[in-house]
């Protein structure tokens, strides 16, 4: 730790502790709570009850979940397959270039993440390409969102990258397509593996941008989560929220256990 002294750790862990759970823990744990609850009792939900649960994890809100699981997954596919080719692409580039790069791809974070949405919309609602109404247009949104995520870690490890692993093996006769695949992927694979991850549960939890595009049919997790909470349904809507950051916690750990064998690889 960087607090050397006893006093001084204790104090350190005191203020974490004053900072993180008013502020992360306390609503997290109120959220849970309420998933439980039938009413509302003063400061807190009461009212045990599973119910909540049993119309969470079956219906329109497993399908919806369902739908959450593949735009993500679809998205941090080509979200890293993207960012990665960008990445590699980029550091052969001079300063100027690798900058113009970098500035294309972090846009999309630059702006609110509904205009992002409003973009794809009138983008992709005319022909020749046409996916308004698709679940199509929505995979694409997160996408785009994600994408900067991927590339901006993936630029990260390619700058670390240690020059002398690609010269040796290009010294030894080796094609550059051998190099990349052989070589530089396998180096960039705990990387890799953590933007996944990042982009995974970024794309789990978008909301503002997914709300503008959505068909009936492609509804996602956090919007069935809004609906439920605007028609008044706090505790139906609180345990769709909990099965949501389920999801996400369960996934997030598996790709962090390939990552911590990729490192040591």
């Amino acid at each position: 730790m960087l607090v050397h002294s006893k006093t001084g750790r204790w104090a350190a862990w005191g203020l974490f502790g004053l900072l993180f759970l008013p502020l992360f823990a306390l609503p997290l744990l109120v959220v849970v709570a309420a998933s439980f609850a039938t009413r509302w009792s003063g400061a807190f939900p009461s009212g045990a009850t599973t119910a909540n649960y049993a119309s969470a994890v079956r219906g329109e809100s497993l399908q919806a979940l369902t739908t959450s699981l593949v735009t993500a997954v679809v998205a941090s596919l080509l979200a890293l397959t993207v960012g990665t080719w960008a990445a590699l692409a980029g550091a052969a580039l001079k300063k100027r270039g690798k900058r113009a790069v970098d500035a294309l791809f972090m846009l999309p974070v630059a702006v609110p993440s509904v205009v992002v949405g409003l973009a794809v919309l009138v983008a992709f609602s005319r022909p020749p390409v046409l996916l308004n109404g698709t679940s199509s247009i929505v995979i694409l949104a997160h996408t785009v969102l994600v994408t900067a995520f991927a590339h901006q870690s993936v630029s990260a490890a390619v700058v670390r990258l240690d020059p002398a692993y690609e010269q040796a093996a290009a010294s030894l006769g080796a094609r550059p397509s051998y190099v990349l695949w052989r070589v530089k992927l396998p180096l960039l694979l705990p990387s890799l593996t953590a933007a996944a991850g990042l982009c995974f549960a970024l794309s789990m939890g978008e909301l503002s941008a997914t709300m503008m595009l959505y068909p009936p049919d492609w509804m996602p997790l956090p919007v069935r989560i809004f609906t439920a909470t605007d028609r008044g349904s706090l505790y139906g809507g609180s345990a769709v929220a909990v099965v949501l950051m389920a999801a996400t916690l369960i996934v997030l750990p598996a790709v962090s256990r390939i990552r911590t064998r990729a490192s040591y690889r």
